[in-house]
């Protein structure tokens, strides 16, 4: 890890700042986009911002049609509907406005506008042979980063699995992180949300995938998310805690586009698949899991991880996983985190299933300890 081999680093054009959602209609027109297909959730079309960017865009020419059908963990059939609705108007570019769901089905959109067929074909590493049409990215949540990644989580719900899709095809052509869209999150989201970009920069950071780039971005997204969290959980009018919130989360996408995640990763999709639930969630509860099982396959990474959230070395010292654990814990209940994942419904006789689909995500490459099947079903049993 972090050794000076060779890495590949992408990433797309970032604007940062309050206000940086304002600046849509000029990069859509500056891609050529005469009709965009706006692609976002109920929710974020109920705070508001959709009217104001349609407008818009609309005031300047562009034509805008609004793809909204999209659950929490985006489905197979919502991908392909979005991208009827794409070729019944004409669309030549999208504008993906919301969370990880709009964003990563945006993404499936644009593969099926200039490929064809099933999103399901496109699973895996570099499946796409033809790049898609301009796509332009507004997160409304600091967590997912797919405004920034070059990947793709999809549901398939007949198999009830989530699959990958990696390739630099879907990087949007542009992120435009606006830390004012924060302010109509619920309180929930903001710490699932948080709690995912906090796993995002743990799991880069100790992934074999790792790089001296990617390692400086894991870092600062530790730093600035350990305090800026619990203070926009508190009061999301906290405008430089949301600022912060909102840029570390950006750190952490970079870090894990080009680094790659882990095991908490691998294990969290099989659960958002098999029962449907929030995927940041799911993080937060098998984290501190994770790192106790691969604690000393990265000891030191681990370590440092601890004093970037501020546990003192001497601690760290004494108490070895414990100490980083126990820090972790404080700040997930200083953000309503509690519980376990038979709270939320998940089963034992289900963890066969759920370690079936876990051992085979793309995620497990990359992780500091490469699990078996027996170990993934023991942490899944931890954790219930």
């Amino acid at each position: 890890m972090s050794s000076l081999t060779l890495r590949k680093f992408v990433m797309p054009e970032v604007v940062f700042g309050e206000g940086a959602r304002r600046q849509a209609v000029q990069y859509l027109d500056n891609l050529g986009v005469n009709h965009a297909l706006l692609v976002t959730d109920p929710g974020v079309i109920a705070s508001g911002w959709i009217a104001e960017i349609a407008a818009a865009s609309e005031a300047e020419g562009i034509a805008v049609s609004i793809f909204s059908k999209i659950s929490e963990n985006p489905r197979t059939n919502e991908v392909e509907s979005g991208a009827q609705v794409y070729r019944r108007n004409d669309c030549n570019g999208i504008l993906a406005i919301g969370g990880g769901s709009s964003m990563d089905c945006a993404k499936g959109i644009a593969i099926l506008s200039t490929n064809g067929g099933e999103i399901r074909n496109y699973e895996g590493v570099d499946q796409i042979p033809h790049m898609g049409p301009p796509l332009i990215c507004i997160p409304t949540t600091a967590g997912s980063s797919a405004d920034i990644s070059q990947f793709a989580v999809i549901t398939d719900r007949n198999k009830k699995k989530k699959f990958g899709i990696i390739s630099k095809t879907i990087i949007p052509d542009v992120s435009l992180v606006d830390p004012d869209m924060l302010s109509t999150l619920p309180r929930s989201y903001i710490a699932y949300c948080g709690f995912d970009a906090l796993t995002h920069a743990i799991e880069a950071y100790v992934s074999t995938g790792s790089s001296h780039l990617t390692d400086l971005h894991a870092l600062e997204a530790i730093r600035l998310i350990k305090d800026a969290l619990p203070r926009v959980y508190k009061n999301k009018d906290d405008a430089e805690g949301t600022r912060f919130m909102a840029l570390g989360s950006l750190h952490a996408g970079i870090a894990f586009s080009n680094a790659s995640l882990g095991l908490v990763h691998a294990m969290a999709h099989p659960l958002s698949g098999v029962y449907d639930l929030l995927h940041g969630e799911m993080n937060s509860l098998l984290l501190p899991h994770i790192i106790r099982y691969n604690f000393e396959s990265s000891r030191s990474r681990y370590e440092q991880i601890a004093m970037t959230l501020g546990v003192p070395e001497d601690e760290i010292s004494r108490e070895g996983v414990e100490a980083l654990i126990n820090v972790l814990g404080e700040i997930a209940e200083d953000v309503g985190i509690t519980g376990t994942l038979s709270d939320r419904g998940v089963m034992k006789r289900d963890i066969p299933t759920l370690a079936d689909f876990a051992v085979v995500d793309g995620c497990i490459v990359t992780n500091p300890r490469l699990p078996t099947w027996e170990e993934v079903t023991q942490i899944y049993e931890k954790a219930l």
